[in-house]
């Protein structure tokens, strides 16, 4: 299937084709438009349209797009229900939420910084979500462990 949203994605629309790939749709394509063309170029190539006002997939009160998707496919996992959190932290500027949070906003900014290529930023924000998930499933009670000290 085919998603579209707005261009020059940050948090959640980055965030969200992560979650569609690993655990809704394995085959979709992603669409990056300008704003004010998503809804009609979504209707013209028969895409679900994300992350944007007027879309099913999208923020609902103080959840974002991630948790929807979450939500909506009922998606358990627990890494996933921890990054959801921390995603709607960053996308939502509630930095309260998640210690993470202001972690994942600025190296989410940074990277759409650096690229101005949707697709490439999402190519290299989905190992950046891969990462994040790891972490949530696998390390994340491990502690960093230099000390000074010989």
């Amino acid at each position: 299937m085919k998603w579209i949203t707005r261009e020059r994605p940050k948090i959640d629309r980055i965030a969200c084709p992560w979650l569609i790939k690993k655990f809704v749709d394995h085959e979709a394509e992603f669409i990056y438009a300008p704003r004010e063309q998503v809804l009609r170029k979504a209707a013209e190539l028969n895409a679900i349209p994300y992350d944007i006002p007027g879309a099913e997939y999208s923020h609902e009160g103080e959840l974002c797009t991630f948790d929807y998707i979450v939500r909506k496919h009922n998606i358990t996992d627990p890494a996933v229900q921890q990054m959801a959190t921390i995603i709607r932290a960053a996308d939502t500027d509630s930095f309260g939420l998640a210690p993470q949070a202001a972690g994942l906003w600025a190296i989410s900014a940074g990277l759409s910084y650096n690229y101005q290529n949707d697709h490439e930023q999402l190519s290299i924000g989905m190992k950046m979500y891969d990462a994040l998930y790891s972490w949530a499933r696998f390390v994340q009670n491990e502690k960093h462990n230099w000390s000074p000290k010989l």
